[in-house]
């Protein structure tokens, strides 16, 4: 018989990681429960995100998302600099680097309407107040409105979570230094820069400089950015955080300056059509759970581990965990068995992950090459030397390089 059947789930947190584990459980045959604190809807927050085209396919294939969400599939990774004593834009490399980009609230809506067909109930505007062990060794969940009892809580609370310190106690991010904007802007952003849209129509671009580096790509717009195509240009700039404090408050500025000082006139002009409202400043930080699950909780998401988001992996070591939930549910017979072959699984998938980021950080951020020098070849091999034998969605083929 499969841990799940007749069992009582309850998700802490009702974003991307708690949407899909809500999903996972209800699959799996359990009665599901996310609480999410916020009383408003989520589909507005966040910028653009990337996951894995066969990760894409497969929770298509099994319900996890519709096949009608809008994507913006591109094959090829692009890297650029600017040329030495000017500002003219340099290209450096192009690899082989499928990915589908994707919008984070177009993707928490699919989660959501997939959550609400398996009958998951979704509690929002429901702050869990305190996670603790009942007598009988069930989870007991308490909220203003009283205490529930469940067989596993899947604590689903993002990087700062309160559930990890059930599980870690003391244990906090870590910060790398260094910081990362993020923002999302109108495609009327390239209505000057017919070139720049023709390459980011099939391909993601970074934009190397000293001590950090840009990334940009296409996402789709949603209902409020119908026109171009239904597209935005989203983007994340890595770099030393200002000096100013007054940076910190309102972040536009300073990140027309940074692209004004390091990138190729183009695309500095690009940024400089971002405002406030579309530009978030974050802190770079890393954490790993020692062991992602001892019953009866399980962390899933950045709950259990954050890696720098040079791995990409944010969303999409969520929807891994969750589909690493469903399976251990229906494979295993009892609730223990379930969540420790969990935990071994995804403990040893966010280790990896954390290690990796670090060496992507110091590599494009706290010891970058000199981008001038750099042409194909040296790309590759420096890139393969980042990656030190590992794999990863992003980089799988350094040195696979793509004819224009």
């Amino acid at each position: 018989m499969a841990a799940a059947t007749a069992l009582r789930i309850g998700v802490v947190g009702g974003s991307i990681a708690g949407c899909a584990a809500g999903v996972a459980g209800s699959r799996a045959g359990a009665d599901v429960t996310v609480y999410e604190r916020s009383g408003a809807e989520l589909q507005d927050r966040g910028f653009g995100i990337v996951i894995p085209p066969p990760l894409h396919r497969e929770l298509v294939a099994s319900g996890y998302l519709d096949a009608r969400m809008e994507t913006a599939p591109v094959a090829t990774r692009v890297w650029l600099t600017r040329e030495p004593g000017g500002r003219s834009t340099r290209e450096l490399a192009r690899q082989s680097s499928p990915v589908t980009p994707c919008n984070w609230g177009l993707l928490w809506r699919s989660l959501r309407a997939s959550a609400s067909a398996g009958a998951v109930r979704y509690l929002r505007g429901e702050p869990v107040t305190s996670v603790g062990e009942g007598p009988d060794g069930r989870a007991v969940v308490t909220t203003a409105r009283g205490s529930e009892p469940y067989d596993i809580v899947v604590g689903a609370d993002g990087h700062a979570s309160r559930t990890r310190q059930l599980l870690a106690p003391g244990l906090t991010p870590e910060p790398a230094g260094y910081l990362v904007w993020r923002g999302a802007i109108p495609l009327s952003a390239l209505a000057d820069h017919p070139r720049e849209l023709e390459l980011l129509r099939g391909a993601w671009v970074t934009i190397g400089f000293p001590g950090g580096h840009g990334i940009f790509y296409l996402i789709p717009g949603g209902s409020r950015h119908p026109g171009a195509g239904g597209r935005l240009l989203a983007y994340a700039i890595y770099g030393r955080p200002p000096a100013s404090p007054e940076a910190d408050a309102d972040p536009g500025p300073y990140v027309r300056e940074l692209a004004k000082e390091h990138f190729p006139a183009a695309w500095a002009e690009i940024v400089g059509h971002g405002t406030h409202r579309t530009t978030a400043r974050h802190p770079v930080t890393d954490v790993q759970v020692p062991r992602a699950a001892r019953a009866p909780l399980l962390l899933a998401g950045d709950a259990a581990g954050v890696s720098r988001p040079h791995t990409a992996s944010g969303a999409v070591k969520a929807l891994q965990d969750a589909l690493c939930l469903e399976r251990v549910l229906r494979d295993e017979p009892t609730v223990g068995a379930a969540l420790e072959r969990y935990a071994d699984e995804r403990t040893a998938a966010g280790a990896h992950l954390v290690e990796l980021g670090r060496r992507m950080g110091r590599a494009q951020v706290e010891e970058t090459p000199d981008w001038a020098a750099m042409g194909q070849e040296e790309v590759d091999v420096w890139f393969r030397g980042v990656l030190a034998g590992t794999r990863h969605y992003l980089y799988e083929q350094p040195g696979a390089g793509v004819t224009a």
